[in-house]
């Protein structure tokens, strides 16, 4: 019956047309905020969901790294076993440290060296767009770098025969000695393109070379990359009973947790921005409320003469504000999901620029979403009513004054 009251009172006309044009702009303005909160978190998901499929094609689904230190050793015992392990994919071995590469210019490289089974665990094939993934051996090794540092070291991976330099840290120099580094020749054999922040960083090579190199034993790593499926409490427990306490666990989000963690912020600062929109479209609703509660005086002076009392009266106008945040939402919602999938479909909004991977705005709709705004917009909306029908129904009116 509430509900009635309030679904009459909105069709119904009205002595003063600002209320009608109050009303129409309450609405639309919950729609608009309603379908851009849609439309902005859409667009982060897509984002979140591009960044999160480089990063996971470059970063391994398991890593062991040394739980203190920068290397451990693996034993053949724990080799023979990490080959048994149920759900594995492929794993590689690999040495990681800083290295200085030299071409016509100088740069500091974050330098991996990997066997050939690497591109097993890391599909590094498929971003290469010059050269090969060919990282030599011990005796002839290659390197493949980052498009970043192929500009920045001055190398161009084409001229084969022209070779670079590496730099390593000598592990048996003291501070008093002055062959602090070791050097080696590399032949430049691919660069890849993957993300900036890779393509700066990362050169790979092979792994024996690299473990000559820093001295360390043949059966000394940084850490071991794999890829295996199943539940990753199971995998965790397996490798830790291969490894022992002796090696961290990482799954793709610890390996990369502050980026993750940033990217999240960034998508609820945005809902919070966004959803001012929405607090401004409730003071219009409350306008829009007091001056229909206004027009309908007598009617309310009706009511209260046949008995109705002060929270009934109360409750048809939450009901009316609800009502007006219920029609804006729907619309919004709507509309927020047409503009989504015609991105998702068409592609018609572009990203400016030539560099990125790819060249439009990427759109993820998550039913999630909808139940996040649909709740926002009900619990701004519910407020609003609220401190208006709660002002309204202690006041008095009558038939005539």
């Amino acid at each position: 019956m509430n509900l009635l009251f309030a679904w009459r009172y909105f069709r119904s006309k009205k002595t003063t047309n600002a209320i009608n044009i109050i009303a129409g702009i309450s609405v639309m303005a919950i729609a608009v905020g309603t379908a851009s909160l849609i439309i902005i978190l859409s667009v982060f998901n897509g984002f979140e969901s591009l960044v999160k499929g480089l990063y996971g094609d470059f970063y391994p689904a398991y890593k062991v790294v040394p739980s203190s230190g920068k290397t451990f050793t693996v034993n053949a015992r724990q080799q023979t076993e990490l080959k048994q392990l149920k759900g594995l994919q492929a794993f590689s071995y690999v040495v990681e440290e800083k290295a200085l590469l030299t071409g016509a210019y100088q740069t500091i490289v974050t330098l991996k060296g990997v066997e050939e089974s690497y591109t097993k665990v890391n599909p590094i094939q498929k971003y290469i767009r010059r050269g090969s993934f060919n990282i030599g051996n011990d005796t002839i090794p290659g390197i493949v770098m980052g498009g970043g540092i192929e500009n920045a070291a001055g190398i161009n991976t084409e001229k084969v025969f022209e070779a670079a330099t590496l730099y390593f840290p000598n592990p048996q120099s003291s501070l008093t000695q002055t062959d602090g580094l070791n050097a080696f020749s590399v032949i430049p054999t691919g660069a890849f393109i993957v993300q900036q922040d890779f393509d700066n960083t990362y050169a790979f090579t092979n792994l024996r070379f690299m473990q000559y190199m820093l001295g360390l034993p043949a059966n000394t790593y940084s850490a071991v990359e794999i890829n295996a499926k199943g539940k990753e409490e199971t995998i965790r427990q397996q490798l830790q009973s291969v490894f022992g306490n002796q090696v961290l666990i990482q799954n793709r989000y610890q390996q990369n947790a502050s980026l993750y963690s940033v990217m999240q912020l960034e998508k609820w600062v945005i809902y919070c921005i966004l959803s001012l929109i929405l607090v401004v479209a409730a003071f219009n609703m409350i306008g829009a409320l007091s001056m229909l509660i206004l027009e309908k005086q007598k009617d309310i002076a009706v009511l209260r003469a046949l008995g109705a009392t002060p929270a009934r009266i109360r409750r048809i106008f939450l009901l009316e504000g609800l009502l007006l945040s219920a029609i804006g939402a729907g619309s919004g919602i709507l509309l927020g999901g047409l503009i989504c999938w015609l991105q998702e479909s068409f592609h018609l909004i572009k990203l400016g620029g030539t560099t990125f991977i790819i060249d439009y705005y990427p759109v993820q709709v998550q039913w999630t979403d909808f139940m996040l705004v649909a709740a926002t917009v009900a619990a701004i909306a519910f407020s609003a009513a609220w401190v208006t029908a709660q002002k309204i129904s202690a006041q008095t009116f009558q038939l005539r004054t």
